[in-house]
């Protein structure tokens, strides 16, 4: 039978009720999921407390079900109907209508007769059949006990006036208690509110605050009223609750408009870390109150709503649709402590896939919290460095006093370890005795030894041996018997612990000296067993695992059964203490003689001193503070942490200890962790003179909160006061060397909430106890206070408050990138680069210069000679010209082309001056500066007025500001197209000019990317087994995202240090990636953190000039005497007829710009068929507009396809901005400034009201203004001028000398060409395209398919201009080129699928070597390629006729 009491069991736990209760039966259970009720019929036996079952049913309401009514309706016996049921009756029908409160007072009821009969004693029949309570009743009865009646009420139906007073005083009696209910509730609501107003902050959170919570007085309307009552924690909001009301902090979104633009949409995901959901709020947009009410919500913005979780169809899945919203203020956690603590042991995202927060976020808080300093100390990093110093430079403008202190958690190896402990001189031809131990776990004090084994070494033989089991007294782990095969029976009845060790200490003798492998751990053991005995442990011990390490240097694993294999000795049961220690003492034998021979050691006390610790990539690290007092201790820490990460790199970059010693001027030392060698030792049970002996190597020591090293209570290692019992050692060691002992958070995420990101990380690097997170969140003082109350209150503040501050202030305020510009030296650099513009602007435009063009060079050399940027631009023309000596042009990147002197003296292709004609003969110029026109290109040809010859067309009306600012003092930012096949040669040369050891690769930082981190999260949702909503998801993605995941290299950033200084004046270094294989040096911060202090190249490999180089080759004409305003090639961009083809022998493209670079893309030509350019000033909008940000779709596109506006008008360059404000007639600095705001895209931020109407008052039209504050990042001109007079040159081979165009074009751009497809012309080319773009358009297709689609085309393309593609051939093809041959275009070895670089060039050198080949054993051998690489030529035809065998073709 299932009653009420088992069904219900885990919702009544707690309360009670009667047995009469608990046994109802559950009769009938209907649900009514429309009205989001449930009715439950429940028999009963006998009659009941009808009031106990109103209690129980207003427990279920919620828990139970997740239902907003829960009614239970009792069924009874009909027999059991009497009149003695009233009361239970009568409390039912008051339940459903109050009105007859009283009535029922005093009455009496029978049944009898079929009918039941109310005798009432004070009247009031009146209001009973007003209220049809008759008929309530008899449903009632009916309902209860299955029984039809008749109800009749009798008795006193109404009360004369003198009675009428007994009447009115119950009613009143009634109203009073009432009323008196309902002010006591007011009453106890406000006093709980002035509690809550008095609580708005907490310093100490407590279990209750762990997570955010709200302070719901601040609640302030937004849509419809206030939402009331307890909000439901996210996790725990379903469709059946219906009308709920949650809270959240708003972490996403996002409003759109309905097609006909009559409603707005706004979608807003929120978070009260317990999970996530999101909102869906359709409002009219005629309703303008709350459209601008609900605009406001923000991220950040927390939001307490009513509503109700439904199914979405268009966003399938639950979505909340409010009725109420209310913003709302968080409790706030304060630091109210007088005296503030600092924080030492601090990780931010830039510890390797563990920190979760940036540096700045951790450091702002200890601001707020009014701390006057922090530290970052991330693991084996210094990453986070420059993002700290910008962050406290920010504090300091308003706060002069605070600092940051800089460090890292160092993995620290002790290559100075000694193989000796102790201080014997026994001669090494005396006695030793080698042990070994078996024991129940790792902890020397919380485990027992199971097992002693020993052997002597006498006249350098083992002549005795030892072996005892002992018992534990406790059982032995089943992981320990797996490994040792030790069981609970074999150690039963075995000698208990004080007698196995004096048997033992009686075998080995008087101050016998002993040997063991790993021997902190066995002498620990026994440490710890004579200490539980009162007994001191003094026998010097030597550790054959160091002896090992120095001796064997070429051993990669020193463990016993390693050693052993190495020495050829023969196999031994390992983990058996007898075994192990047999085989120990021919180890040590061995190694004796070794030190005997080797190095002439004769007595123990010598053996230290003879050997060195191994190396570090071998030995365990530990964990080390390192903390920078003055810039000394800055550079040195930069040298350990670059010292780690070139040369003593293994899964971690190391520091020695003997290096950190050659290093440590200006460096604290922190004893770290439970992972430092102190806490580890403490852990094992080192004795106090040798702990005292490891901490007296550091500066301080530390402590941590007990939860940080819960992980050691659950792994049975010890217990919560075991831990504190290790806090208190290191107090105590503390104590005993006078250094400072200080308490520290070791934080790793901001907020206790923050550890779901970590929970996500660890999940995905397999951490098995990723759910159970450390509290590893930063704290306030008097949580910390807390935490360490059992130190006693002076102790606690000493490690907490006094220490720290103490530590803190021993450090110098640094800036760990030193202030100022740095650039590189090159004698002479100012007046090479005056007599390089000045002589090549005279050839170009005569002498004297112009007047426009002379103040231009005025102006920009004035800037750059002044802000002592010459060398800069020298060093990037010396590139140019390096490189253009060696045959290839180099193309310019940025913003250099807005410089004129950029153009002069050969570093950019770009001239920025007004559209101008200049004679090549005469230099005779004319400019045109009215803003009529915008590009020379697009000037009509002209001769010469003075001599007649053919005028250049140039100038593409570019201001100077945009590239070194308004006041030209912004540090150049040089960018460089070298061809791809010169790059190498073109880093190699910047290290001639400035010194190998002054030039370094620019590294980058790898941080985690959305799409990874939503691959994190669903990964854990895998693992774990539950369901997340989208919301949430995109809430732990958005956590989990940013955290450093690896390092690399930028393409072509180059890094050059002055002469005079080292790059640990700036930064360490390290390989990219930590891949010691790469022969690279990157700096170790990210470049962009420090280009503005030293000189950043950036020597880009492109195959732009690659490909110039190419069809010089080729055709003979030189890439620089292209013209470049030819129409044919201008025709292009809106049709491909100048190349003799249609759009149906394209397949539909209706461009003739494949192959060109920047606007052969599908998006790219879409965007030149709907603007139609026909100028190049409108193709300096198209690039502008594919580059940028919000500036297209949604932005000029709609302009232009509403007819407001045409290509050439919308904004496309950031550059344009300024010279239409100019022409328009703003002043210089206005429309620098706003091009500025525009460009960055904080207009919604920065553009003033003064701007708009400076703007509106110059008549800039509307649509301009609007279009401003849309766009988020702008292109700009230079940049968009250097690609598209790539695009008309190479444009102009392409309709002009076209075979050795698309030769030159697939010799560079072979990587994914289908040959054997290109080979069988262009109906196999186009089914394979049709083929392809089926797969491509069902996203199916892999990236290399899309790369074969996007080469097919342009064959496709080629073919339909008739030029076709020749086979392989062994004796005609060239290894990577293709090459043209009658007309045609020869394919080379490479464009075969599986014919890689290498094969492709051996092929091609075999045939050289030999004559013609006899057969295919022939080929192969000569060619020494592979049989994969046979069978391809095979199937591609190549090897027709050819005879398989040599020996075959003799005859």
């Amino acid at each position: 039978m299932n009653t009420l009491g088992n069904f219900f069991q885990k919702e009544i736990n707690g309360e009670h009720f009667s047995k009469e209760i608990y046994d109802g039966e559950l009769v009938q259970l209907l649900v009514n999921r429309k009205e989001k009720s449930v009715r439950i019929v429940v028999g009963f036996p006998q009659i009941i407390d009808y009031g106990e079952l109103l209690r129980l049913e207003k427990l279920l309401k919620g828990p139970a079900f997740g239902l907003t009514d829960v009614k239970l309706q009792p069924h009874f016996p009909e027999e059991l109907l009497s009149g003695e049921c009233l009361p239970m009756l009568a409390t039912a029908l008051k339940a459903q209508d109050a009105t007859i409160n009283g009535t029922f007072n005093q009455a009496e009821a029978e049944f009898r007769d079929g009918k039941f009969y109310v005798h009432l004693a004070h009247g009031g029949y009146d209001l009973l059949a007003a209220r049809n309570t008759n008929v309530k009743l008899r449903e009632l009865i009916k309902s209860w006990f299955s029984v039809s009646c008749q109800v009749e009420f009798v008795g006193k139906r109404t009360v004369t006036a003198a009675s009428g007073t007994l009447v009115e005083k119950a009613r009143d009696e009634q109203v009073r208690r009432e009323r008196e209910a309902v002010v006591r509730e007011m009453e106890e609501y406000e006093e709980s509110m002035k509690e809550q107003a008095s609580r708005r902050q907490v310093s100490i959170r407590d279990e209750e605050h762990q997570l955010p919570s709200i302070i719901p007085e601040t609640a302030r309307p937004v849509l419809g009223s206030v939402p009331k009552g307890k909000p439901i924690p996210l996790r725990d909001v379903s469709v059946e609750l219906g009308n709920v009301v949650v809270w959240g902090e708003i972490f996403a979104a996002e409003t759109r408009e309905t097609r006909d633009k009559s409603r707005k949409i706004y979608s807003i995901d929120i978070t009260d870390y317990t999970g996530a959901v999101s909102l869906t709020v359709i409002q009219d947009v005629k309703d303008a109150q709350a459209c601008q009410a609900l605009d406001k919500l923000k991220p950040g913005t927390s939001i307490l709503v009513r509503g109700a979780l439904n199914y979405d169809n268009f966003a399938r899945e639950n979505i909340m649709r409010p009725w109420a919203i209310a913003t709302v203020d968080q409790m706030k956690v304060v630091d109210d402590a007088l005296e503030k603590r600092v924080e030492l042991h601090l990780h931010t995202s830039m510890s390797d896939m563990d920190g979760m927060t940036p540096a700045s976020a951790l450091i702002r808080r200890a601001h707020q919290w009014g701390q006057k300093a922090v530290a970052i100390t991330d693991h084996g990093v210094a990453q986070a460095f420059p993002e700290a110093m910008n962050t406290a430079e920010e504090i300091r403008k308003e706060d002069p006093d605070f600092k940051v202190l800089y460090g890292t958690e160092a993995y620290f190896v002790n290559d100075l370890v000694p193989a000796v402990a102790g201080e014997s001189q026994l001669p090494l031809s005396e006695d030793f005795i080698c042990f070994d131990l078996e024991t129940t776990g790792l902890s020397a004090q919380n485990d027992r030894i199971t097992e002693i084994g020993a052997v002597r070494i006498h006249n350098g033989e083992i002549t005795d041996k030892f072996d005892i089991f002992v018992d534990p007294e406790r059982p032995i782990p089943p992981k320990i018997t797996e490994l040792t095969s030790i069981t609970n029976e074999m150690v039963q009845g075995a000698p208990k612990e004080v007698e196995a060790l004096q048997q033992f200490f009686d075998f080995c003798g008087e101050d016998a000296v002993l040997v063991a492998h790993n021997a902190s751990f066995d002498a620990g053991f026994l440490r710890a067993a004579l200490q539980r005995q009162g007994k001191p442990f003094l026998n010097t011990y030597i550790d054959t695992v160091t002896m090992a390490r120095s001796l064997l240097p070429d051993l990669n694993k020193v463990t016993l059964d390693s050693v052993a294999k190495y020495l050829k000795l023969k196999p031994f049961h390992h983990h058996r203490a007898e075994d192990d220690a047999a085989v120990l003492g021919e180890i040590f034998l061995n190694l004796k003689e070794r030190l005997v021979q080797d190095h002439g050691i004769q007595r123990v006390d010598q053996i230290n001193g003879a050997l060195a610790g191994g190396d570090p990539k071998r030995l365990r690290p530990y964990h080390m503070i390192i903390l920078v007092k003055n810039h000394t201790g800055l550079k040195n820490l930069y040298r350990l942490i670059s010292e780690a990460h070139l040369h003593y790199y293994y899964r971690n970059p190391r520091i020695p200890k003997s290096l950190l010693n050659k290093y440590r001027e200006g460096l604290l030392i922190g004893s770290a962790c439970e992972a430092g060698e102190l806490f580890r030792a403490i852990v094992k049970g080192e004795s106090f003179d040798n702990l005292c002996r490891i901490a007296s190597y550091y500066d301080y020591l530390e402590i941590q909160p007990l939860g940080n090293n819960m992980f050691m209570v659950r792994n049975g290692d010890t217990d919560l006061e075991g831990l504190r019992e290790y806090n208190r050692t290191v107090v105590k060691i503390g104590e005993k060397l006078g250094k400072p002992v200080v308490a520290t958070c070791d934080v790793h995420f901001l907020d206790p909430k923050d550890a779901d990101y970590r929970r996500v990380i660890m999940t995905a690097k397999e951490f098995a106890d990723a759910d159970q997170q450390a509290p590893l969140y930063l704290r306030t003082t008097p949580e910390m206070l807390k935490e360490f109350e059992y130190l006693g209150k002076e102790k606690a503040f000493e490690v907490v408050v006094t220490n720290p501050n103490l530590i803190a202030d021993k450090i110098d305020y640094i800036r760990p990138v030193p202030m100022g510009n740095f650039p590189p030296y090159i004698e002479g650099a100012e007046e090479q680069l005056v007599s390089i513009t000045w002589e090549r602007a005279k050839k170009r435009y005569g002498d004297p210069l112009p007047q426009i063009v002379k103040d231009r060079l005025d102006k920009e050399l004035n800037s750059i000679v002044k802000h002592g940027f010459s060398v800069l631009y020298m060093t990037a023309q010396k590139l140019v010209a390096d490189s253009e000596a060696h045959g290839y042009l180099v193309g310019s990147r940025g913003s250099v082309g807005s410089s004129l002197v950029a153009s002069m003296s050969g570093i950019s292709e770009v001239n920025p001056l007004a559209p101008h004609y200049v004679c090549p003969k005469c230099q005779h110029s004319e400019f045109f500066t009215d803003g009529t026109i915008d590009s020379g290109f697009d000037l009509p040809p002209k001769d010469c007025p003075v001599c007649g010859e053919h005028m250049d067309q140039d100038g593409h009306t570019i201001p100077f500001e945009t590239f070194l600012g308004f006041d030209g003092d912004k540090v150049p930012d040089i960018d460089l197209n070298f061809s791809n096949e010169q790059q190498s040669a073109s880093h190699r040369y910047t290290e001639e000019l400035f010194g190998r050891d002054n030039v370094f690769k620019a590294g980058t930082i790898g941080t985690v990317a959305d799409k990874t981190a939503r691959g994190y999260v669903l990964k854990y949702m895998e693992k774990k087994g539950v369901t997340l909503s989208r919301a949430e998801v995109k809430r732990l993605s958005a956590g989990c995202s940013g955290i450093k995941r690896t390092t690399g290299q930028h393409p072509g950033g180059m890094i050059v240090i002055p002469r005079g200084m080292e790059v640990y004046d700036f930064c360490p270094v390290q390989h990219p990636a930590n891949d010691q294989k790469n022969d690279n040096i990157t700096t170790h911060f990210d470049f962009h953190s420090i280009h503005d202090n030293v000189c950043k190249l950036d020597e880009l490999g492109h195959i732009v000039p690659t490909t110039y180089r190419y069809l010089e080759d080729y055709t003979g004409i030189p890439v620089m005497q292209v013209p470049m305003s030819d129409p044919e090639v201008m025709s292009l961009f809106t049709s491909p007829a100048a190349l003799g083809i249609t759009v149906e022998d394209l397949c539909g493209i209706k461009t003739g710009t494949l192959t060109l670079p920047e606007l052969g893309t599908g998006f790219v030509r879409g965007m030149l068929e709907e603007a139609q350019p026909k100028t190049f000033s409108d193709l300096l909008q198209i690039s502008g507009l594919s580059h940028g940000t919000d500036v297209w779709i949604g932005n000029a596109q709609e302009l232009i396809h509403d007819g407001t506006c045409t290509i050439s008008e919308v904004i496309g360059t950031r550059d344009s901005i300024m010279t239409y404000l100019m022409n328009k007639g703003l002043e210089p600095k206005m429309a620098f400034k706003i091009m500025e705001i525009v460009r960055k895209g904080k207009a919604k931020k920065l553009l003033t009201q003064e701007h708009i109407q400076a703007m509106k008052e110059h008549d800039v039209p509307q649509w301009y203004i609007d279009s401003c504050f849309k766009i988020k990042y702008m292109f700009p001109k230079a940049h968009a001028a250097a690609y598209m007079i790539a695009a008309l040159r190479l444009g102009w081979y392409k309709v002009h000398r076209p075979l050795e165009y698309y030769a030159a074009y697939f010799t560079v751009r072979s990587g994914d060409f289908d040959g054997v497809t290109a080979v069988l012309g262009k109906d196999a080319v186009v089914q394979k395209m049709r083929e392809l773009d089926a797969k491509i358009k069902n996203n199916e297709a892999s990236d290399k398919e899309t790369n074969v689609y996007d080469s097919l085309q342009v064959v496709n393309e080629m073919l339909a201009r008739g030029i076709q593609f020749l086979p392989v051939d062994l004796y005609r093809s060239e290894a990577k080129r293709f090459v043209m041959e009658d007309g045609k275009i020869r394919l080379p070895f490479s464009s075969l699928a599986g014919v890689g670089e290498s094969a492709a060039l051996s092929l091609r050198e075999a045939r050289d070597s030999g004559g013609e080949y006899i057969s295919i054993d022939d080929l192969q051998v000569r060619a020494k390629v592979s049989s994969a690489v046979i069978d391809t030529l095979r199937e591609a035809g190549s090897l027709a006729g050819m005879p398989e065998s040599s020996q075959t073709s003799l005859f």
